[in-house]
């Protein structure tokens, strides 16, 4: 009698497993890959890397044109570091932003 319940309690809890995984974690998992998509296709982390390094380029040439006026070489590392410092505060204080704007996108794929 006692085999007989724990089948009884085995399928039961088979059935409910099943039942999760089509009306819950499938759907779940097509939201994931929706949003795995829309990272891939969304261009705004790379627009964000393309913006650091843009800055970084011009932090260079700065310090290039600098050390062909003439400027001492630690004034002109201490000017390329100063630059450098502020293109990377600057992306940093847009991460919120960018975090906000994610969190949107993914809460409405959600819905």
């Amino acid at each position: 009698m006692a085999e007989l319940q724990q089948l009884w309690v085995q399928e039961a809890v088979d059935s409910m497993v099943k039942s999760l995984e089509r009306e819950n974690i499938w759907k779940m998992q097509g939201f994931m890959f929706q949003c795995s998509t829309a990272c891939c296709e969304e261009s705004q982390a790379s627009m964000q890397q393309d913006r650091l390094a843009r800055c970084t380029v011009y932090c260079n040439d700065k310090a290039k044109d600098s050390i062909g006026a003439g400027s001492k070489e630690l004034h002109v590392k201490r000017q390329l570091e100063t630059c450098l410092t502020k293109c990377v505060d600057d992306h940093i204080n847009l991460l919120p932003t960018m975090t906000r704007k994610m969190k949107e996108s993914l809460s409405s794929m959600g819905k």
